[in-house]
């Protein structure tokens, strides 16, 4: 399916990381058997990271096995170290994605390191890569690019500086996050065009969260600005567990009807997109589920992008 838009989802790592509770690999593996039948073609299944810091993705190696062979799907999996990406290649990941603080006070809590030495990590990853799996592609996601709860505001120069450094170390794709829900709309389209400016088809996704109510209006700035790829997290699971107050990522079930409300094709059927969602539930008793579209409904007469009617419209009046 011809689409104008990427929806790349992330929940299965950034969702079940924020979260208490271990979601059993079972219900993991038919959430992103969900997922992939609703239309999403990347999908962040996981984390290589030692299950002592995060039991969460002790599976990652059985997921990222069964997620290879849902087809056409691009198996995407985060590391924060050389040491993460051996262990994600081996698995046989597709993309690789790195998280880069632009504030120095994230980046020491978040992977213990400095900006400086993540961008020497993301080069190092970039050489790895090049010479074990050169199919592979390599993003490095600038987290804390619109404040940090810990630094506080973050300089817009910082953020351009340290777009240019990693293009330059190798990364396929630097992406913009909104990791501690600060941005607002004009923030986002004038970060994402200074950036798009400095290292043009580079720019990567935008991860945008919904903490103070904008994730939707930030989205629609950020494609404004030329973005066409959007993290997003079914049901709003996620955060950030080293950003105090770091709650609510984009819904993406929200962000799928607004998009094809406007006429934008993501490819993603809300039928069983919402059908995913009790997958989730299932996975995640208990677990609170955020999201307007899956409350509300579809708007009385609403069509896809390219004209198709959902499943549960046909035959209404």
């Amino acid at each position: 399916m011809t689409t104008d838009v990427l929806i790349s989802e992330v929940g299965p790592r950034d969702g079940l990381q924020s979260v208490k509770a271990t979601m059993p690999t079972a219900h993991k593996l038919a959430w992103i058997d969900g997922l992939h039948a609703a239309g999403l073609r990347e999908i962040e299944v996981g984390s290589f990271v030692p299950a002592r810091l995060l039991p969460q993705m002790a599976d990652v190696a059985e997921v990222v096995r069964h997620a290879l062979t849902r087809p056409g799907l691009t198996v995407m999996a985060l590391v924060p170290n050389v040491r993460g990406a051996e262990a994600a290649l081996a698995s046989g990941v597709h993309k690789l994605t790195l998280p880069v603080s632009a504030s120095e006070a994230h980046s020491l809590a978040n992977v213990r390191k400095t900006r400086a030495q993540m961008v020497d990590e993301v080069r190092a990853v970039v050489a790895l890569r090049r010479a074990s799996a050169p199919k592979v592609r390599v993003e490095a996601g600038l987290s804390t690019a619109f404040g940090c709860t810990l630094q506080g505001p973050v300089p817009e120069d910082d953020v351009v500086r340290l777009a240019v450094a990693l293009a330059e170390a190798g990364a396929d794709e630097i992406g913009l996050s909104d990791t501690t829900g600060m941005a607002n709309p004009a923030q986002v389209r004038r970060l994402f065009r200074r950036v798009r400016a400095e290292i043009g088809e580079r720019t990567g996704a935008a991860h945008l969260h919904n903490t103070r109510g904008l994730g939707l209006a930030n989205c629609l700035a950020a494609h404004d600005a030329g973005v066409r790829t959007f993290d997003s997290s079914q049901g709003g699971l996620g955060g950030c567990p080293y950003a105090p107050g770091a709650s609510g990522n984009v819904v993406t079930e929200d962000l799928v009807f607004m998009f094809e409300a406007m006429g934008v094709r993501t490819g993603v059927d809300l039928d069983r997109l919402m059908a995913a969602r009790e997958a989730l539930r299932a996975g995640l008793p208990g677990e609170p589920l955020y999201g307007m579209t899956p409350e509300a409904g579809l708007t009385r007469g609403f069509t896809y992008a390219d004209g198709r009617v959902p499943a549960a419209m046909k035959g209404t009046a």
